[in-house]
């Protein structure tokens, strides 16, 4: 293998963790009882996802 091929193939190892990014939060409402909650996927179905994204599990920032 070419010696600038094994550079470009380790800078990509190396740099692949740094472009991970959590994921964002939403806040949901029930349909049945109009309850809220922060998550980061749907709770399942009867859930509305009413504001988000989030950068924090309280749906605040």
């Amino acid at each position: 293998m070419n010696p600038a091929w094994r550079l470009i193939l380790l800078g990509l190892i190396w740099a692949a963790p740094l472009a991970a990014a959590p994921a964002p939060w939403y806040l949901w409402q029930s349909k049945l009882d109009s309850k809220l909650v922060c998550l980061q996927t749907s709770p399942g179905h009867g859930w509305v996802q009413i504001k988000g994204p989030f950068k924090d599990n309280n749906c605040r920032h």
